[in-house]
């Protein structure tokens, strides 16, 4: 079990607000949404899943408010209602409803943002709510919500300083997110024993993925078998790479679980995985005439770089493949590495800002104990983008992976140069 000073930063104790009440998370009987919560943790894939919720319900007609994290670019793409962003003033005065409410009781950046979230959707006239946990699962602050039904889409070595270094420790962690009687939907095809042990200590209903419920692909798309709501869809509809494909199977066997509160026909499960952006998530982005293309990836792990080796294998182009990459300093750089040795024939390496961050050189040393093809280092995202893009022929593309901190600011600078169309979110005014 995790000692508890490594989780100062999702302590249980914490003093939650809630519409303007004070209450706190650990024995109280505090205040639960009114409308259907789905609640999504896991190693990867958790901001896929929301994202499949999302635009499924969305087209099924509801309102929907989902709090995910880390943001690429502006703080607000956290909380959003209707697939707006939230407005700033609500956000402020959701801040300033916390610090009066939380009294001497400190809370971390994390923890402020989950409990605007809450206190925005709470306020606000919504059908459902999709909410992403920051890291874990059990001590998360995002646990004090009672989901209707719980996902977890992977298990991998991650935030070991906090959750266990062992693939079982994390797990029970995440299980932290399974409630009593209500259906635990695991999205990984690595079976685990300890998932299964603790939704069955809570009569939690079990649904795993290739044996509850299960997708194929054939000639005619994505077909989603042993689903209730299971129907066929065209296989351009999920975005490109295959773990899209089990993402949206999962997301779509946590809708079944609340289809009983809300209607959600075929047709809207159709429309939902046919108009999901997922940015950052192996987004390719077209090139100009006689220019190379881009590809966007947060990939921050080795098992995530694992996927994205596949999807790169699965989708070759005729010239070389160059890559952006930036990798925070907690990271298993050395592993991301080793997995990606063989898809890159050369690196730039770039440097991310913050208390976590790791300079472009730092990145650049240990990348070349990994590889044996040309490693360079650049001292911003920007820079390395520059130079990706000088050496590139029109037949090459350009991979930019390793953090949300390096895909955010590489996409600012495609948008600074024209590769890119500008994005243009709008806030959520309540009515």
């Amino acid at each position: 079990m995790v000692g508890p000073t490594k989780h100062r930063c999702i302590r249980r104790q914490s003093i939650w607000v809630w519409n303007g009440c004070a209450w706190c998370s650990s024995g109280c009987n505090g205040k639960q949404p009114r409308v259907p919560v789905i609640t999504i943790a896991g190693t990867n894939g958790k901001g896929s899943v929301s994202a499949y919720c999302v635009a499924i319900l969305r087209a099924a007609g509801f309102k929907v408010g989902s709090f995910t994290s880390p943001h690429l670019r502006d703080y607000r793409e956290r909380i959003q209602l209707h697939d707006r962003w939230v407005h700033a003033a609500e956000l402020t005065e959701a801040f300033e409803k916390i610090e009066v409410a939380r009294g001497s009781v400190g809370l971390t950046f994390f923890e402020f943002n989950a409990l605007a979230a809450l206190l925005i959707f709470d306020a606000a006239a919504l059908d459902a709510w999709v909410l992403e946990i920051g890291m874990g699962g059990r001590l998360d602050a995002v646990n004090v919500v009672d989901g209707d039904v719980a996902v977890i889409t992977s298990i991998g070595l991650d935030h070991q300083e906090y959750l266990g270094d062992t693939l079982e420790d994390i797990a029970r962690e995440k299980a932290g997110i399974f409630r009593p009687g209500k259906t635990a939907v695991i999205g990984g095809r690595e079976p685990s024993l300890v998932l299964e042990e603790v939704a069955r200590g809570m009569n939690s209903p079990l649904k795993r993925l290739a044996i509850e419920y299960n997708y194929i692909l054939d000639g005619a798309g994505l077909a989603l078998s042993r689903h209730p709501l299971g129907l066929a869809a065209p296989a351009g509809a999920c975005a490109l790479g295959a773990i899209q494909f089990t993402n949206a199977a999962t997301a779509i066997a946590a809708l079944e679980e609340i289809a009983p509160r809300l209607n959600i026909p075929a047709a809207a499960i159709a429309r939902g995985l046919a108009e999901v952006r997922l940015p950052g998530r192996f987004q390719l982005i077209a090139p100009a005439e006689g220019a190379p293309r881009w590809v966007l990836d947060v990939a921050h792990n080795p098992d995530a770089a694992l996927g994205l080796a596949r999807n790169l294998n699965a989708n070759p182009v005729a010239g070389k493949t160059l890559a952006v990459c930036g990798i925070l300093m907690d990271k298993d750089a050395a592993g991301i590495a080793a997995i990606m040795d063989g898809c890159i024939d050369a690196w730039w390496c770039a440097s991310i800002d913050g208390a976590r961050g790791r300079s472009g050189e730092a990145l650049a040393n240990v990348i070349r104990d990994e590889v044996a093809v040309p490693v360079c280092a650049a001292d911003s995202v920007a820079s390395a983008c520059q130079a990706a893009l000088s050496a590139a022929g029109p037949q090459d593309r350009i991979v930019v992976f390793g953090s949300f901190h390096t895909v955010g600011p590489a996409i600012d600078w495609l948008e600074s140069q024209g590769l890119l169309p500008p994005t243009v979110r709008p806030e959520y005014t309540p009515r």
